[in-house]
């Protein structure tokens, strides 16, 4: 048996779509491939290096929700790309990925600042399961559902309520509130939301006007449902989500 069979697929496909964007830094194409397609089919928007330089540009032009970290790569030890995520990008989530017999190196990752860690061979659905709960607790403050106001995002059950109406959103309509939701205050550039959503080839895109579009009509269906909108736009900037 080929020892890539032992990273196991869920027999069932996973309902609930929870969004996040992960750069995986592994060096194993075949895992990679397994773990993008897997993660996907969640709404995972999943970027892939397989070295420490690759994962350097990576990081100091976009950003990731969670970075998935094999410690043995070609160019080095995966723990010297971890102290640079946490001195530079803190606010970047840490799974390490590494061989069961690693067992110092996973806990001197855990004492640099990991979040979590996987043995290998693991399976698809634990690694959902352990992504979800990193973002949770470092977006959502634990939260399972996220409130905003009036509005109220059942995260799990990918539904959104306002005053007690759910409302009729596509996919990318409700991951683009949501996205504004775990950032409120912050201005978000249209090319940070086409990336955020899209994935990090948007960067090569002529216009982001297909942002605007989104955003009008997600503005569109709170404002019909009887809620404020909360999201500004910041001329030649990009857009907010207000409190007040």
């Amino acid at each position: 048996m080929d020892k890539l069979d032992k990273f196991k697929f869920s027999s069932k496909r996973e309902a609930i779509f929870i969004f996040m964007k992960v750069l995986i830094v592994e060096d194993n194409a075949a895992l990679t491939t397994i773990i993008t397609t897997y993660l996907g089919r969640s709404g995972f928007v999943c970027e892939q290096v397989t070295d420490l330089n690759q994962a350097l540009e990576k990081l100091y032009g976009f950003s990731y929700d969670i970075v998935l970290l094999d410690l043995t790569l070609p160019d080095g030890d995966g723990l010297t790309l971890l102290e640079q995520l946490k001195s530079k990008w803190s606010a970047t989530g840490v799974l390490i990925m590494s061989a069961k017999n690693a067992l110092d190196d996973r806990l001197k990752g855990l004492d640099m600042g990991a979040d979590d860690y996987l043995s290998k061979p693991f399976h698809m659905a634990e690694l959902n399961s352990r992504l979800k709960a990193i973002y949770r607790r470092r977006h959502q403050k634990g939260a399972v559902n996220l409130i905003f106001k009036e509005i109220m995002i059942q995260v799990e059950a990918k539904e959104v309520e306002l005053n007690n109406i759910v409302l009729d959103l596509t996919k990318k309509e409700f991951e683009l509130l949501r996205y504004f939701m775990v950032n409120k205050n912050r201005l978000l550039t249209k090319q940070a939301i086409a990336e955020h959503l899209w994935g990090d080839y948007m960067d090569m895109a002529d216009s982001f006007d297909f942002v605007y579009q989104h955003i009008k009509n997600l503005r569109k269906k709170i404002k019909d449902a009887g809620g404020q909108d909360y999201i500004s736009t910041v001329y030649g900037g990009g857009y907010k989500m207000m409190e007040s």
